[in-house]
């Protein structure tokens, strides 16, 4: 999925979420950057053009084993035992990210480094996505609205 698919789903997890965090701009935060970091292995991506990531990029495949939840649970472990104040936007925005990319035609190996891929009939970029994005945009502002008021 594009970005900013996964920006407008993340926001609206975020908003589901918000009302029962203590540390809400921390956590707004976190998951807004956490939903960024599976594409770090993709040249294509925001992160992926950084010189640190190209070195990355050298070791790893996209949608490989950065787009698993095994690699999601062992960085919340490590993230929770150094910084616990981020381990759940943290896991919140990667894990909603990896479960996006689950539904698209290329998927995801869950838990890699097993075989087992989850794949959807979801192209990037294509009519579907633009669908998913428009409705949780719509999702987004029915969230906002029913705080107003």
């Amino acid at each position: 999925m594009l970005l900013k698919t996964h920006y407008v789903i993340i926001i609206f997890f975020i908003l589901l979420f918000l009302p029962s965090v203590e540390h809400k701009l921390v956590f707004i935060i976190t998951a807004l950057i956490a939903t960024q970091i599976p594409d770090i292995d993709s040249r294509y991506s925001k992160l992926g053009h950084k010189k640190l990531a190209r070195i990355l990029q050298i070791f790893t495949k996209h949608r490989g084993m950065i787009h698993s939840f095994t690699f999601l649970l062992g960085l919340t472990f490590i993230l929770i035992l150094f910084f616990p104040i981020l381990g759940f936007g943290f896991f919140l925005g990667y894990g909603i990210h990896l479960l996006a990319d689950s539904f698209t035609i290329e998927g995801i190996r869950q838990f890699y480094p097993f075989k087992g891929r989850s794949c959807g009939k979801i192209e990037t970029g294509g009519k579907v996505e633009i669908l998913v994005f428009l409705g949780f945009i719509v999702l987004d502002f029915v969230i906002v609205f029913h705080w107003a008021f």
